[in-house]
């Protein structure tokens, strides 16, 4: 298999690992290859779709790097400085990857700092200071702050995934910079390498070494050489970032510095992007928490009024002001995750909404400013516009919904995309609404629009007008921009006002400064770096921004011809003639470029990189590796697509390696703004190589469990030996790959189906004639091998009075779902079986009646992958009436429907959402339901996947990954909880819990059934 190799080479396999890596780069970079692996520690990675899956930011650019390097130390990355030097090969840091501008996409050496060097190096909590290696993420690092009371409060929506070194590369900003400035005004030193090897040590100029005062005397005297083109061509705006930060000695920018108006060197490189050194530290000065916040949700009827208003909400002294327009409400509405958020702060049908945030100690005194905004809303005209929200917990979600603003924007279908190069531009606010009217027309004038969002307080609207980059966004691109420019310069602003130059603004800056203080910006890259291998080709020397050669979608893109398994054609909302197509007997539509389109739904933003809450990437989260983040396997997946990773590249090797981590969890259908849906992609590929390369008996065996289980259940004990004859477990892992650490499921005589004789069920005729009727979808798992959980339903719908049928097959089987055929790649066989499951369920579904399940996967198959696989319409009445018990329960008990008595809880409850749960946000109604126990707290433990994941976590190869991503908060909260309840309704989920914590975990109808009177 061709897969990269993280290495940790040693002295015994040094030859032998850097000669396999150099095989697999190109042979101009097979030297640097070869040097890295032997050298240093890190992991060298220079096969082609590791150097594709690092060649894109959140840009619209991409450049393919000679290699990546994921540094293990820090004397690793002088190594690597080192050996790049001496091979005249470029460099270009990283973080998260998040930059919306291309800085960090190069031709040659990527180092990827955000793996390994997050170290907290030094902590005063009584000064505020703290000292951090680049890779350290803004969140993780706010989240150590929080107990001391502190926080850095450059508060980027990219938190979640920004590394504080990128975000000094950018000058980064975010949305309380009116209250505490940008990332400039708040780096203390910082600590680098040069390109010659040397380190310097940057921060107050009376503090310098030798060295150091050397550059700071080379750097004053061309200040005060052009000190009077400074005066004239310098933006007075604070929210500017473009070039270097020459008038550190003659500050032009209406926010200071420094507080007391000193020089730090240090400020020199913050926003240099790369192209002066290489950061080692950065020492940081921290902020005191706000006791208090209090936001007020400002409704305008039009978008004018609310760019006129910010003027004056400023005046009033909130931390943040932040815009939300018609498009980005509309596509949050659309949004499952986010429209329940969304919808509590509007008022009726509003064209923008301001977020107006007030924050400190004094809770009364913040009260009063929100009193004071609605005040002043009436006195503008919009009496009743402000929708107020005193509590933390409402403040939070909305902020959540108002951070995801690019992906949300991102969501877009089809090839038409927000585009970004002009978001940036910052002008001073009495100037705002006549700029943003201006550049509407500009837009309307090239036949497209744009969408708006972000720092209303400070001038600085992230616009992206929608652009088609395959055929002629180009073109209007740089008609955009120069027109643009123009209305900048007219309003006296800052072309770019936050995310920095980059391959997007970086020919831009000699225009916003002018030919000598560009010059001055190339005399100090020349001499920090003169032999130009920092990030070269940005800030200095940059490229047309609209250099076709170096988009990720350049016109000539194409995709490869497909026939696939599932429906897409709802991606392939423009017809694009440049993408050969085909349609999939049956199903219809334009099926590959829907395929390729939903894989380019993928920006690149990088939301897929937490680690606090939600779903997404399990994976990544135990790995931290990019191939196993669902950007990283989109990436893959589009290289394959492409045609960039050679012929038959989707059924290859690197296709299959990015995926097998990949646990289906759904994480990123919920969690990911965009919809990247990588759980039916990875069915898709699946079945795209079983057409290739057929299947293996054990994905066979444990596909077609729906199709022997009745024949199991008659003799359990020959199905259990493996788990009771010592070494027959280690003897099927090298036989099956089934892990000897992990017991198998219990095949048992006493099926729901036997016991169903017991259960009084209703018959078809009887159930369809029930004014009060049920009918329960007994899965393979609930029927054969968690029966008790099927019994336990049907006793408490009776107990409430409902009319229950258990459906079968025409013929009298069990019914499944066809995941378990999906997993393994059999989509015919999938096909099959969703089309029993269909027809059995169509009559009921006709009559209105619920169609109950308990199994989350596959109950919400029928809501999922089932209505993309050619079932038409039925597949849509089915799937309209399909409800998991928790949600038949929580609905029928909202209306008044469901009464049954229950005892009360005598124990505390923590609940355990199951993946597919949470992707279809199931997981509040088991709240719901189990709060109607008296005395029932029950508390949901944040987790991400448990790590099971059907098949997943049997394995022998993915076993320790799966016990790993139980660990990082599953099982520890399951064993903080001796005396509690748990409730997870996963049999896989179930299955975990019981091999790692030695505890039963209980479906939520066996917990109200224990609890019924």
């Amino acid at each position: 298999m061709n897969k990269p190799l993280p290495l940790n080479v040693t002295r015994e396999n040094a030859h032998t690992a850097s000669e396999e890596i150099a095989r697999r780069a190109t042979p101009e970079a097979a030297d640097l290859a070869r040097r890295l692996a032997r050298e240093t520690t890190g992991e060298v990675l220079f096969d082609a779709a590791s150097r594709g899956r690092y060649a894109t930011d959140a840009s619209i650019y991409e450049v393919i790097p000679a290699g990546v390097f994921v540094p293990k130390t820090q004397q690793d990355v002088a190594l690597a400085i080192d050996i790049a030097r001496d091979l005249k090969v470029p460099l270009t840091p990283r973080g998260g990857g998040t930059s919306q501008c291309g800085q960090t996409v190069g031709a040659g050496l990527v180092i990827d700092n955000s793996k390994y060097l997050r170290k907290v190096l030094d902590f005063d909590a009584e000064e505020g200071v703290i000292e951090v290696e680049p890779g350290m993420v803004l969140d993780h690092l706010n989240g150590r702050l929080k107990p001391h009371g502190l926080w850095y409060p450059v508060d980027v929506s990219t938190g979640a995934q920004a590394t504080l070194g990128g975000m000094a590369g950018n000058n980064s900003c975010g949305s309380r910079s009116i209250a505490y400035g940008n990332m400039v005004h708040n780096v203390l030193g910082m600590n680098v390498w040069l390109a010659d090897g040397g380190e310097l040590a940057l921060g107050p100029v009376d503090t310098l070494g030798e060295r150091e005062r050397e550059l700071a005397g080379f750097v004053r005297n061309l200040a005060d050489e052009l000190r009077p083109e400074i005066e004239q061509m310098w933006p007075r705006v604070m929210r500017r970032v473009a070039g270097y930060n020459l008038d550190i000695f003659h500050p032009m920018s209406e926010k200071p510095y420094t507080a007391d108006g000193s020089v730090n060197l240090a400020h020199l490189l913050v926003g240099s992007e790369g192209t002066l050194a290489v950061t080692r530290s950065l020492r940081l000065k921290l902020s005191p928490l706000a006791g208090s916040k209090v936001l007020g949700v400002v409704n305008f009827p039009t978008f004018h009024k609310a760019m006129d208003s910010a003027q004056h909400i400023v005046k009033l002294g909130p931390t943040a002001v932040e815009l939300v327009d018609r498009t980005m409400i509309e596509l949050a509405i659309a949004n499952p995750a986010f429209r329940p958020v969304i919808e509590t702060a509007l008022i009726g049908r509003p064209d923008a909404i301001l977020l107006v945030e007030f924050a400190g100690d004094d809770r009364a005194a913040l009260l009063r400013q929100l009193d004071g905004l609605v005040e002043l809303m009436g006195e503008l005209g919009l009496p009743g516009s402000v929708v107020e929200m005193p509590e933390e917990a409402s403040q939070k979600a909305l902020w959540e919904v108002r951070k995801a603003g690019l992906n949300i924007m991102m969501s877009l279908k089809g090839d038409g995309k927000p585009v970004s190069f002009i978001e940036d531009c910052a002008v001073p606010l009495e100037h705002l609404a006549e700029y943003t009217d201006a550049l509407t027309e500009v837009f309307a004038r090239h036949g497209t629009r744009g969408t708006w969002y972000a720092h209303a307080s400070v001038g600085t609207l992230h616009v992206r007008p929608i652009l088609d980059m395959r055929r002629d966004g180009a073109i209007k691109m740089r008609a955009i921009a120069e027109e643009a420019a123009e209305l900048v310069r007219r309003y006296r602003g800052a072309y770019s006002g936050e995310h920095g130059d980059g391959l997007c603004r970086g020919e831009w800056i000699e225009w916003q400064f002018g030919p000598r203080i560009n010059e001055a910006f190339r005399a100090i890259k020349r001499h920090l770096d003169p032999n130009g291998l920092m990030n070269p080709g940005r800030i200095i020397d940059p490229p047309r921004m609209d250099d076709a050669r170096l988009f990720r979608y350049p016109p000539e893109y194409r995709t490869i011809p497909l026939t696939p398994v599932f429906d897409w054609s709802a991606w392939n909302v423009q017809n694009d003639p440049k993408t050969e197509t085909t349609t999939a007997p049956g199903t219809g539509g334009d099926l590959t470029g829907g395929f390729a389109k939903a894989v380019e739904m993928c920006n690149n933003n990088g939301h897929c990189r937490k680690f606090d809450v939600g779903t997404m990437c399990p994976s990544y989260r135990v790995t931290r590796d990019e191939i196993h983040l669902t950007r990283g396997r989109a990436n893959t997946l589009r290289m394959a697509l492409s045609g960039r990773l050679g012929e038959d590249a989707l059924t290859g090797d690197a296709v299959k390696e990015a995926l097998d981590l990949c646990v289906g969890c759904k994480g990123c259908k919920r969690d990911c703004p965009t919809g990247v849906d990588m759980a039916k992609m990875k069915y898709e590929v699946q079945a795209q190589r079983r057409v290739r390369y057929g299947i293996a008996f054990k994905d066979r065996l444990i596909a077609q469990i729906p199709d022997y289980a009745n024949l199991a259940s008659r003799v359990p004990w020959l199905f259990n030996l493996r788990d009771r004859i010592p070494g027959l477990a280690k003897l099927t892992e090298r036989w099956l790959g089934l892990s000897a650490r992990r017991s198998l499921p219990k095949w048992r005589r006493d099926t729901f189906w036997r016991e169903a004789r017991k259960l009084r069920l209703a018959s078809r005729d009887e159930v369809l004639a029930s004014d009060k009727g049920v009918v329960l979808f007994v899965d393979t798992f609930n029927g054969f091998l968690d029966s008790e959980n099927a019994v336990a339903a049907v006793r408490v719908l009776q107990a409430a009075g409902y009319s229950v049928h258990a459906a079968r097959a025409g013929s009298g089987a069990n019914l499944c779902c066809g995941r378990t055929y999906l997993a393994a790649g059999m989509a015919d066989e999938a096909r099959a079986k969703g089309r029993e499951l269909i027809d059995a369920m169509l009559p009921f579904a006709q009559r209105g009646m619920a169609i109950v399940g308990l199994e989350p996967s596959c109950l919400l198959a029928l809501r999922d992958e089932l209505l993309v696989m050619g079932f038409g319409e039925p597949a849509k009445i089915v799937a309209s009436r399909a409800v998991l018990l928790e949600e038949f329960i929580a609905r029928e008990a909202r209306e008044g429907r469901f009464a049954v008595k229950l005892r009360p809880a005598a124990r505390p409850i923590k609940v355990h959402g199951h993946c597919h749960q949470k992707a279809f946000a199931a997981v509040t109604p088991i709240m719901e339901v189990l709060r109607l126990i008296p005395d029932a707290q029950p508390e949901l433990i944040e987790s991400s996947c448990c790590g099971m994941a059907g098949a997943f976590g049997y394995e022998a190869s993915h076993y320790d990954v799966s016990m790993k991503m139980a660990e990082l908060s599953l099982l520890p909260a399951v064993r903080s909880a001796p005396d509690a309840i748990i409730v997870a309704d996963g049999t896989s989920c179930r299955h975990q819990i019981a091999d790692g914590a030695a505890r039963e975990a209980r479906h939520v109808a066996r917990v109200l059934a224990d609890h019924l009177n």
